[in-house]
């Protein structure tokens, strides 16, 4: 029997590469010969997936280990502002001096005060469209009092906003109001002087709340 020589070996090696490749190929897989939901992460090799290799929507958070996602970086907190008044419960608005509305929690509307709407500058009440009807709320009035602390940090009430405030609603058999527009049931009317009893005196910054 004749031995078979090298050159023989390496012939039939080569042929055996070669017929290895071209059965690889004839049986390589394809994504459309997947059946959706039959491959597991055990049989995707770590870092061999793209996002181009992934469906937007078709992650689900039990695809995706825990501590797998980098946490984003962290906003930086912008400087506070000044923090202002606290109002009142319910809905409410501050009114200056002027009969403005400083603050509100939405909705309110001057019609009428001291010079506007015809109204003469020695009334002092200020009329407020409330936006809806006031009839069986609540009305309450309060002077702004601001408090000013001493050396030792202990506060004492500012006389400077010290007074007397009164609210009402219009269009009620005790009260008429008189500027055009004002005399209806969504509308209240609120004084707030150092003394009440005196038109003439300093008006004061005042709290109305609306409730129930």
């Amino acid at each position: 029997m004749r031995r078979p020589s090298y050159s023989n070996v390496m012939a039939t090696a080569a042929m055996f590469i070669a017929l290895g490749g071209t059965s690889y190929a004839a049986v390589k897989i394809t994504g459309a010969e997947v059946r959706d939901g039959t491959l597991t992460g055990r049989d995707v090799r770590n870092g061999s997936l793209s996002g181009r290799d992934v469906r937007n929507g078709s992650l689900r958070s039990a695809d995706i280990a825990p501590g797998q996602i980098p946490a984003g970086p962290r906003g930086v907190a912008g400087p506070k502002g000044d923090k202002g008044d606290r109002g009142p419960g319910g809905r409410w608005l501050l009114i200056d001096e002027t009969g403005t509305i400083e603050q509100q929690s939405g909705g309110f509307r001057v019609i009428s005060r001291p010079g506007i709407n015809g109204q003469p500058a020695s009334n002092p009440n200020v009329y407020v469209d409330t936006g809806s009807t006031l009839v069986g709320k609540g009305l309450s009035a309060s002077t702004a009092i601001q408090n000013r602390l001493d050396r030792d940090g202990n506060g004492t009430a500012d006389p400077a906003f010290a007074g007397d405030a009164a609210v009402a609603r219009c269009n009620t058999a005790a009260v008429t109001c008189a500027p055009a527009g004002t005399n209806e049931d969504d509308t209240l009317v609120v004084r707030s002087l150092a003394d009440n009893t005196d038109v003439t005196s300093q008006t004061r910054r005042v709290w109305v709340q609306v409730t129930g």
